[in-house]
């Protein structure tokens, strides 16, 4: 079980968070200043950024953090995450300057591979998209036909693909090894939705440390669920207990500090929308 380290202040739904440089980003939901920087040792803010031309980023709708993913690429040294309004991919260097390619399909997903090229997970089309850092398409990947509705893609250093996919409204929610060709699955764990071991509640978010075990956010179910290198269930490193404040949304790992950052947000069950978020850390 990872043990709590910080809390991150408590403000509008997060949408993501990422580390670059000795810094943590993190992604709300906001019309400016969209993006929070602090320093990973403190934890204190050093700055906001707005992001202009972002669009969705201020739809306060009641499914929309469900929705854009952030990651980073250390090599390239910048931050991705992705606008749905605009079917689009910003990237934020270290210096502040924003650009922005476009992707075509809805984007759910962002990761970046061995190759630093930026992996876009597109869910309705069933899709992984490979991008160079400045938006030139390089490749695409069609998932299998029973890989229904993919969140989040990772590729491993093999090359095959660690995907979570299913949601509410699917029988079917699970992590799926795929082959590098996108044809096969060669791993699973998870089936019908469920609160088991063994099941999940909308996997959402994915993380993969140095030794290839995976870490998988099961957002309705408030925990984050650990997986061998084979999607063997390990244990849950992340409780229900330890999350309080709704569905675990997105995950980062910090390899080198065996830090894991949980983004969660509380759900308004009346109003029918999130309405806060917070990050949490653990040391795992």
């Amino acid at each position: 079980m990872g043990q709590l380290l910080h809390t991150l202040p408590e403000g509008e739904p997060v949408r993501g968070v990422t580390l670059l440089a000795g810094e943590i980003y993190l992604l709300r939901e906001k019309v400016r200043d969209q993006v929070e920087v602090y320093d990973v040792i403190t934890y204190r803010l050093q700055r906001r950024l707005t992001v202009p031309g972002a669009r969705y980023f201020n739809d306060m709708t009641s499914n929309a953090i469900w929705f854009t993913h952030m990651t980073s690429c250390e090599h390239n040294r910048c931050v991705y995450f992705g606008d749905d309004s605009g079917l689009c991919v910003h990237r934020l260097d270290v210096h502040g300057a924003v650009t922005r390619w476009y992707v075509s399909d809805l984007s759910l997903g962002l990761s970046v591979n061995a190759a630093h090229n930026v992996l876009v997970t597109c869910p309705w089309a069933r899709k992984i998209k490979e991008f160079s850092s400045h938006g030139d398409l390089l490749r695409e990947v069609t998932l299998p036909d029973d890989v229904i509705h993919p969140w989040h893609a990772i590729q491993t250093r093999s090359g095959q693909f660690i995907v979570c996919h299913g949601g509410r409204y699917h029988p079917v929610n699970r992590v799926c090894m795929i082959s590098a060709d996108g044809r096969h699955i060669v791993h699973s764990h998870g089936g019908q939705r469920g609160l088991d071991t063994d099941q999940y509640n909308w996997p959402l978010h994915l993380a993969v440390d140095d030794n290839e075990r995976v870490f998988v956010s099961d957002s309705v179910n408030s925990r984050v669920t650990l997986l061998s290198p084979t999607l063997q269930y390990v244990g849950q490193v992340v409780s229900p207990d330890q999350l309080r404040r709704g569905p675990a949304v997105r995950l980062y790992l910090d390899t080198q500090r065996r830090h894991l950052y949980v983004a969660e947000n509380e759900w308004n069950e009346e109003q029918r929308k999130v309405t806060s978020g917070r990050v949490v850390v653990f040391s795992v």
